[in-house]
């Protein structure tokens, strides 16, 4: 065959076209260049996930505050049967573990609410000073701070309605209740003797007996104001009436009181 034969034949590859044309996706991918790497943005950054709820970097008095708070309003608003655990933990912002870990229940929260109610009284009564009052002046301080407390704190009639529907079940339990009433009594007690001393009240006088009966001239009213106004056609939950009640429960019990 002459050279011009061998021309139009096809030529065979050789072992460097071979490796040339195997390697030659890697060396396309060796010429491509790096991808960058992505830069966080707006768009793209992942958004900062919360702490859940009633967790231990809580301050553990706000916490069991919040608690108490919405206790007082679920009780009171609901009673106790009606109450939820899962709505006080709503209303306090905490999970109902933490409400647990606080107060171990729905019993001994009630308690606690039943106690906090009591306490904010009688601490207000012992801010009046009623021993550094005339008799006369302690005792209508006293009528008239125990009305005006009803009226600003539905929350403590609506619990104490509550317990007494309970027959006083939880109250019992409560190791303090008594200790908190006894300074009541005696500052009461030492107006009405005071009061005997100089002439101004009569002798035969219980201090539990009068505080109960401001208690209750107080309290009937106001549970009972609805039907009331609805019987007598007489709105008695009007502010003048309110001012005027408060004034006839002190002229009731200080009339009582003479000698």
């Amino acid at each position: 065959m002459n050279d011009y034969g061998r021309s139009l034949l096809p030529r065979a590859r050789g072992k460097k076209d071979k490796i040339l044309i195997k390697d030659a996706p890697s060396r396309a991918r060796l010429r491509a260049p790096a991808p960058r790497p992505k830069v966080a943005t707006k768009t793209n950054r992942k958004p900062k996930t919360a702490a859940p709820r009633g967790t231990s970097t809580r301050d553990p008095r706000r916490t069991s505050a919040a608690i108490l708070a919405a206790a007082v309003k679920e009780f009171s608003e609901k009673g106790f049967g009606g109450a939820r655990i899962n709505r006080i933990a709503a209303r306090a912002k905490v999970n109902k573990r933490m409400l647990y870990h606080y107060f171990g229940g729905k019993e001994a929260l009630y308690l606690a609410v039943l106690e906090g109610v009591y306490v904010a009284i009688r601490s207000a009564e012992h801010r009046l000073h009623l021993a550094d009052r005339g008799p006369v002046e302690g005792m209508r301080t006293l009528i008239q701070f125990t009305w005006r407390y009803f009226l600003e704190h539905p929350e403590f009639l609506s619990m104490l309605a509550t317990e007494n529907l309970h027959r006083a079940k939880y109250l019992q339990r409560s190791a303090r209740i008594f200790d908190l009433h006894s300074p009541l009594v005696t500052q009461i007690s030492t107006l009405l003797r005071r009061g005997a001393e100089q002439g101004e009240f009569r002798r035969d006088t219980d201090p539990v007996k009068v505080y109960i009966s401001i208690a209750s001239l107080g309290f009937f009213y106001l549970s009972n104001r609805w039907t009331l106004s609805t019987i007598f056609r007489r709105n008695l939950a009007d502010d003048s009436e309110l001012a005027a009640w408060g004034d006839h429960i002190a002229d009731v019990i200080l009339s009582y009181l003479r000698p």
